[in-house]
């Protein structure tokens, strides 16, 4: 009878074990990406993917293109295709919750990755503490303009979180210093294009620029590529977000002045991680701060 005990006890740990390794192998999460023109959020998507394979579930993945309409049509069909948790990267903090309302509806978990929502049921955010990231931007510039000057700050697309709160930390640094002035605040989109033509015409209308910082890379490479062609460069320091590779080579080269470091990798794997654990009845932090680090050189 001890005999029988144990091989039963050993062919109940056997069936365990087969049907956990069953249930990684079943686990599909559905990845909703804001944009894949953008190389940060192709990071994060390359560091979710990775950390997929490591743990051998499956991870489909679509990409807005920066269209808070294809974000809703793209998780719906991703809803369609029974995924067990939706990592979800936002176009818009408020349209998005359209989308994520249809996941809670058919009773998939919902995570937020870098960009948070303004509703629906998120189990978990995963994100840099984008205020402190737009704090830190600020105060550096400060200390280069010794604390006096004339600013320009480019905002990222409105509506989304990260702009929020790069803006708003940024202008926590700014309240500190009065003789530090921002002179233009305007949108242009996170994109590299519209930071050069924004940039292009707050040039024209300010002959008088001492700083400018961009809530991401991708505004201050085109801010850049603008000053350049004025011929202003030897005037105006620019400060990045991001820490994409090239406004690391920029400020190694002496064209930008510093960028704030994400690591959008690492936010990518963190994410499977916890939709791993969420999907597992595992409890999690309503929101994982990753680190950041200001580039200089």
């Amino acid at each position: 009878m001890k005999k029988l005990t144990i091989i039963l006890a050993l062919s109940l740990i056997m069936m365990v074990g087969l049907t956990a390794g069953a249930a990684a192998q079943d686990l599909r999460i559905g990845l909703a990406v804001s944009t894949l023109n953008n190389p940060f959020f192709v990071d994060l998507k390359d560091g979710a993917e990775a950390m997929a394979e490591e743990m051998g579930v499956e991870i489909l993945v679509v990409d807005a293109q920066d269209d808070a309409a294809a974000q809703l049509s793209s998780v719906e069909d991703l809803l369609i295709k029974q995924i067990d948790v939706l990592i979800v990267n936002p176009v818009d903090g408020n349209a998005v919750v359209s989308a994520i309302t249809a996941a809670n509806d058919a009773g998939v978990p919902v995570i937020t990755v870098d960009r948070g929502a303004e509703g629906g049921d998120v189990v978990s955010h995963i994100a840099s503490d984008n205020v402190a990231g737009g704090e830190m931007a600020g105060d550096y510039i400060a200390e280069q303009l010794g604390e006096e000057g004339k600013v320009v700050e480019l905002e990222g697309i409105p509506g989304t979180s990260a702009a929020r709160d790069r803006g708003e930390g940024f202008n926590k640094a700014m309240d500190k210093y009065p003789d530090l002035e921002v002179i233009a605040r305007q949108p242009a989109a996170f994109d590299r294009a519209e930071g050069m033509t924004v940039m292009e015409n707050i040039l024209q209308g300010n002959p008088e620029i001492d700083a400018v910082f961009a809530h991401n890379d991708n505004m201050a490479l085109g801010a850049m590529e603008a000053i350049e062609a004025a011929g202003r460069s030897d005037e105006i320091m620019i400060v990045g977000f991001d820490a994409i590779d090239d406004a690391r080579e920029a400020v190694t080269e002496g064209n930008m002045a510093a960028t704030v470091a994400q690591k959008p990798a690492l936010m990518g794997e963190m994410s499977v991680e916890i939709a791993v654990k969420v999907v597992n009845g595992e409890e999690v932090d309503e929101y994982t701060p990753v680190p950041l680090e200001l580039i200089t050189e």
